[in-house]
């Protein structure tokens, strides 16, 4: 089953990070851009959220489709849990992925 998203999610560009808050939950994935290209290179969420696979899912289905429809860049997952999700979700995300990237 594919997650969906009702996390309010926002992409701070001035601190290179999406941001999620939801009650006094506050995530983030920081990046860097480079030219056609957005690596995902850190995934910091409260300790008691670090493992819950629905948190996370619904987190960064919310980031991809933001990049998707927003940025239309290609994604570089460099953090270990980021890159599961797209393995997870390969079908959904694999357009997204640099040519020569294999997750």
């Amino acid at each position: 089953m594919e997650p969906s998203t009702t996390l309010e999610i926002t992409d701070n560009a001035f601190l290179r990070q999406y941001e999620c808050r939801k009650g006094d939950i506050f995530a983030k994935i920081e990046y860097s851009q480079q030219e056609r290209k957005i690596f995902l290179t850190k995934y910091i969420v409260p300790e008691d959220l670090e493992d819950d696979l629905d948190f996370r899912n619904e987190f960064l289905t919310g980031v991809f489709d933001n990049i998707r429809d927003e940025k239309e860049l290609k994604v570089v997952p460099t953090h270990p849990k980021i890159a599961g999700f797209v393995r997870k979700f390969r079908n959904k995300y694999k357009d997204m992925l640099p040519v020569g990237i294999a997750i």
